[in-house]
């Protein structure tokens, strides 16, 4: 992390876990924990989930976002939820091209750009999401993929609308399966995240945006991973649902 630049960001990506009683006494006792964080601590949480998580949080540190959005105002998305319905809330952040977006339910990088406009058009922080699969990556291609996905998801996103978005790396082959990238694998390719920004954009634009790691990132391995100076924080699974090891997190983000 490098916090002299750029923002430290933890966030919790609850998946399709927790009811909105759950959530608000899972929220309970991670208030408390994360207090006196010296980074962003968000909970993106399931849409059920939104109003609880946000009357729960109401007056303190911890963020609330959602884990995806349609590109559409408003019209005949069945089962959809436009920016505007989330911001009304209190909604600030939402993730967008997570890989289980991806691998199930169709998404590309083309709606991951029209979903990332969107929310920036309607005053929403994306959380982009970027990874190889781990056929990609013993091909030797990982460079490759990640800089076609930084293209596409981002184009017509402007320098000023960077100024909002955050980059997950989050290397599939480390999504829910207990692998880890190691310290060294994340560093290098937040790196190189920050290098194919500075050719779209400019230097000074890379070196603001916050890009975490997201692949099994745990309280045991987050001192390492966060240590790295181009990793700056984490999108966490399934530790963001004990409060204790998100604590942890939250606590190795603010050395």
């Amino acid at each position: 992390m490098d916090k002299a630049k750029r923002k430290a960001i933890i966030a919790g990506n609850w998946k399709m876990n927790k009811t909105p009683s759950e959530a608000k006494a899972l929220l309970n006792e991670i208030v408390p924990l994360v207090a006196d964080a010296d980074c962003e601590v968000i909970a993106c949480v399931p849409y059920v989930d939104l109003a609880a998580a946000i009357e729960a949080t109401a007056g303190t540190n911890v963020k609330i976002g959602a884990e995806n959005c349609h590109w559409a105002a408003s019209g005949a998305f069945t089962g959809e939820i436009s920016t505007g319905m989330l911001k009304e809330i209190g909604v600030e952040y939402v993730v967008l091209g997570h890989s289980e977006r991806r691998q199930y339910f169709g998404e590309t990088d083309e709606t991951v750009n029209k979903r990332t406009k969107a929310a920036l058009a309607g005053g929403l922080k994306p959380i982009v999401c970027v990874g190889e699969l781990l056929w990609e990556r013993e091909c030797n291609i990982t460079e490759e993929v990640i800089a076609r996905q930084i293209k596409l998801d981002l184009w017509d996103v402007t320098e000023e609308e960077l100024k909002n978005v955050v980059i997950a790396y989050e290397p599939v082959w480390a999504i829910g399966t207990g692998k880890t990238a190691t310290a060294d694998q994340a560093e290098e390719v937040c790196a190189f995240i920050r290098d194919q920004l500075a050719k779209l954009y400019n230097q000074e634009a890379a070196d603001a945006v916050t890009i975490q790691y997201g692949g099994s990132m745990n309280d045991a391995n987050a001192d390492e991973l966060l240590s790295k100076t181009n990793v700056d924080g984490g999108l966490i699974g399934g530790a963001s649902l004990v409060a204790e090891k998100f604590a942890a997190i939250v606590k190795a983000a603010s050395k």
